[in-house]
């Protein structure tokens, strides 16, 4: 399995349990036959693609969607229900295997697994989120939902969040969970979140499929506020191969029931809280750049001295969207002048006379650039930086106070290899 290096944090513990790690959610999954195998092979192995996240109580919910044109009927349903009920939600219900994408009967078929799940629950249509993944264009068969739903309702436990995980993933090669605990009012809290995504992923929110629930105390309109503004520094500055999805989603729920006064406005807590976001999305970004369709490096691009933030980000984007970049960096060749030609046709203001670079690994960091031109520095020992599995980039265009984070990954000749043959 693919791991990534979890980034310390004062005052925030990593805890086990994903998006079970928060008191009053239990999580699911079952394989419920929405695609079959090829040539329906009875020794085929089945992985779950139905999963389900419940919430003892009704909770302050709040979501962000892909920005494609072209958007996934679970997206347009989710929405509905959401602005519904005010922002509040008791489940999600969530296929892999397919999107349920540009089909005639999407919505209806979105709306029919709201409806199973919110009989199978006990609440009510409207508190389900519902999600898919998968095959583009292609008819939900709705039949193995309904069979597999008392299977799926039965799985649900406070230590099968490793089970909802599966369910969710597609060409992903593992499961990506994170959990915090932190403290408020006194009171221990815990957020925790899994996602799914390998390949078409691309910045401009959401990206991938992605739950996040807490037991943090926090109204639906901070919550909607905090993850808004935490989504354009994690989710959206990642990218594995500049294909945005349409069925994008991030869903993030509240049980409040760590006790702790209810976030309302801005503040400390808010503060707090959000910073508990971060961590957990940022996480999960990393490792969703790390497992990006055929890659074998991550590559984590950051940029500081920029006039501001916004500056920063375009910059460090541009650099980990560069295909030339991406296919070096697999080839471990330390070609700095694919990172300075992505940095010069970024669409941002800076003095290029001004940009240093070094990129390398926990093994060493080598200056390749300094003043905007080329500096001496050993091939072989570029080579060995560049050998290790998750690599970074460091630059520097000047002495202002912007400064971002980017993700991707490198690109191989498998990733060729699984979308030639996507769909089969």
């Amino acid at each position: 399995m693919k791991e990534i290096t979890l980034k310390e944090f004062d005052g925030y513990k990593y805890i086990y349990g994903g998006v079970c790690a928060a008191r009053g959610f239990r999580a699911g999954g079952v394989y419920a036959g929405i695609k079959k195998p090829a040539n329906d092979d009875p020794n085929a192995t089945h992985k779950n693609d139905l999963g389900m996240i419940q919430s003892d109580v009704l909770c302050n919910a709040a979501a962000v969607y892909t920005q494609n044109k072209v958007k996934g009927a679970p997206i347009v349903v989710t929405k509905q229900n959401l602005a519904a009920t005010g922002g509040k939600a008791r489940a999600v219900i969530v296929n892999s295997k397919n999107a349920n994408t540009c089909n005639a009967d999407g919505e209806q078929k979105a709306q029919r697994m709201c409806e199973l799940t919110a009989k199978a629950l006990g609440c009510k249509p409207q508190e389900v989120i519902v999600a898919s993944t998968g095959v583009i264009g292609q008819i939900l068969p709705i039949e193995p939902i309904e069979k597999a739903m008392p299977m799926l309702v039965m799985s649900l436990c406070v230590s099968n969040n490793d089970a909802a995980a599966e369910a969710i993933m597609t060409t992903d090669t593992f499961p990506k969970q994170v959990a915090v605990e932190f403290e408020l009012d006194g009171k221990a809290c815990h957020l925790g979140g899994m996602a799914k995504g390998s390949g078409m992923i691309h910045p401009n929110m959401a990206t991938t499929l992605n739950f996040i629930t807490t037991d943090c105390a926090v109204s639906s309109e901070m919550l909607q506020k905090a993850l808004s503004d935490v989504v354009k520094i994690t989710y959206n500055c990642l990218s594995i191969d500049g294909d945005q999805s349409t069925n994008d989603m991030v869903a993030l729920m509240s049980s409040g029931m760590a006790e702790n006064d209810e976030i309302t406005a801005e503040g400390a807590d808010y503060d707090t809280f959000k910073q508990a976001l971060y961590i957990v999305m940022m996480n999960l970004t990393r490792m969703l750049a790390k497992d990006g369709e055929g890659a074998t490096k991550l590559i984590e691009c950051t940029v500081a001295g920029a006039k501001d933030d916004d500056t920063a980000k375009v910059i460090a984007k541009s650099v980990i969207c560069s295909s030339l970049f991406k296919a070096a960096v697999f080839g471990e060749d330390a070609n700095w002048g694919r990172i300075l030609c992505a940095v010069g046709y970024a669409e941002a203001d800076f003095d290029i006379t001004q940009v240093d670079v070094s990129i390398g690994s926990e093994y060493a960091m080598i200056e390749v650039c300094k003043n905007g031109a080329g500096v001496e520095f050993s091939e072989e020992e570029a080579a060995k930086a560049l050998s290790r599995d998750e690599i970074y980039v460091q630059i520097s265009v000047g002495n202002g106070d912007g400064n971002a984070t980017a993700w991707g990954c490198d690109l191989t000749y498998d990733y060729v290899k699984i979308n030639g043959d996507y769909r089969t």
